[in-house]
Order: C-alpha cells, then structure tokens, then sequence
C-alpha cells in the first residue's frame, strides 16, 4: 500500500507547483496592467504638452503678423518723415530768401 505520508506530500508538492503557477500568472496579469495605466497615462501627457505646443505656435503666429503690420506703419511714418523733412528744407529756403529780400529794403 502507499503510504498516507507519501500522499500527503505528493499533495502538497501539487498545490506549491499550482500555487507558484498561480502566483506567476497573477504577477504577469498586474504587470501588464500597470504597462497599460503608464501608457495611457503617458499618452495623456503627450497629448496635453502637444496641445499647449499648439497654443504657443498660435500665439507666435499672431505676435509675427502684428510686427508685420508694425513695420509696414514703421515705412510708412518714415517715408512720410522724410516727405515732411524736405518740405520743410524748402520752406526754410523760401523764408530766407523772404528775409533777403526785406533785408536788401
């Protein structure tokens, strides 16, 4: 006959084999799990920093197309400026001449 002892330990054997089994498949399941949660996790930062990535790109497109229209006033004023300029370089020759010609009197 086979001894009770045997049994028992052939039993016990059996359970520490599934229980290791078990305990294994259990660590896997949690550890891809966890991979799942930091990727979607990981995703949703990327997806933010790109989405404030977004933002700033716009805001730099509107501060380039107002220094555009800034410089185009600045061209303006400066052609302007230099219209006013020589206009005022001939009233200054019309005014001296005015005051030659009252000095010679």
């Amino acid at each position: 006959m086979i001894d009770i002892t045997v049994v028992i330990t052939v039993i016990s054997s059996i359970v520490a084999v599934v229980s290791a089994i078990m305990g294994i498949y259990y660590a896997v399941q949690n550890n891809k799990r966890a991979e799942t949660h930091e990727t979607e996790e990981e995703t949703k930062s990327n997806a933010t920093v790109l989405l404030e990535i977004g933002y700033i790109k716009s805001g730099i497109d509107d501060l380039k197309a107002q220094q555009r229209k800034q410089d185009e006033r600045y061209i303006e004023l400066a052609s302007r400026v230099t219209a006013v300029e020589a206009s005022t370089k001939q009233a200054h020759h019309r005014i001296n001449r005015l005051e030659g010609v009252k000095q010679n009197d």
